[in-house]
């Protein structure tokens, strides 16, 4: 089975267990450090994640609120590497698909046919690049398409209607639709224009359309799918409790449970 067929499989699953969206919960890999990372996306397949972005530290995380920076910084800190992450996604690989988000920096400095490759050996399903616009993907595309990785992209309010197709065009596994602009982080609610914006996404393309940024409660994963996500993605909520808990394990776990019993 190919990553994407794994990414739309994990989809599918969801729904036939009467999840309104897919739950896809956030790792730092590395972070607090690279066997408690590993033992956190194990306890998201136990708590009820059906898909888990794993994410690669980088010293320059563009896309990334403070908390996950913070995460990243302390992973890099430790001596987290990239074969260190990805031997976390293929231990995960085991219960659930595993997405990474890595920057690009990373990728070209290995050569992107090298880099698509380790992540086929680590079972790795799906990449998200959020620093790599469409009109720069092609090739990347072409290499993850070779190897069975689903190459996922990333849409934002802010992405013209012209643009929005040829990126829902070329998604693959799942359109990420970030639901604020600005970075990662936790926010009190989510906009308004959430439903509108994920009808847009979902009319220009075949993919499911998940929602990320800014889901930091249950009841904002619940509204995410009222409002018509395919799958719901929680990042610095969980990486906060990661850092803060005294057990990281058992906290995370505890809330993924609660955002898995909110999208029943």
């Amino acid at each position: 089975m190919s990553g994407s067929e794994r990414i739309a499989a994990a989809f599918a699953a969801a729904r036939a267990d009467g999840r309104r969206a897919a739950l896809m919960p956030y790792l730092m890999g590395g972070y607090p450090d690279l066997e408690t990372s590993r033992r956190i996306g194990l306890a998201y397949a136990e708590a009820g994640a059906h898909l888990v972005e794993l994410g690669v530290p980088f010293s320059d995380p563009l896309a990334d609120g403070p908390v996950i920076q913070a995460a990243g910084s302390a992973a890099l800190a430790r001596g987290t590497r990239l074969v260190d992450v990805l031997a976390v996604g293929r231990s995960l690989a085991e219960r659930l698909p595993v997405v990474l988000m890595c920057y690009a920096n990373p990728i070209f400095v290995r050569g992107a046919e090298r880099f698509v490759d380790a992540l086929a050996d680590a079972e790795i399903s799906g990449l998200i690049v959020p620093d790599l616009p469409l009109e720069e993907a092609g090739d990347l595309l072409a290499l993850c398409d070779r190897r069975g990785i689903a190459l996922v992209p990333l849409i934002a309010p802010t992405t013209p209607e012209e643009r929005l197709a040829r990126i829902g065009a070329a998604a693959r596994g799942f359109l990420y639709t970030v639901s604020v602009t600005g970075t990662t982080g936790e926010r009190a609610g989510l906009d308004g224009t959430l439903a509108a914006l994920l009808a847009r996404a979902a009319s220009h393309t075949r993919v499911p359309v998940a929602v990320g940024f800014g889901i930091s409660e249950p009841a904002h994963a619940a509204a995410a799918a009222s409002a018509g996500a395919d799958g719901v993605i929680i990042g610095s909520r969980l990486v906060r409790a990661a850092g803060e808990a005294e057990d990281p394990v058992a906290a995370v776990a505890e809330l993924v449970r609660a955002f898995s019993a909110a999208l029943r």
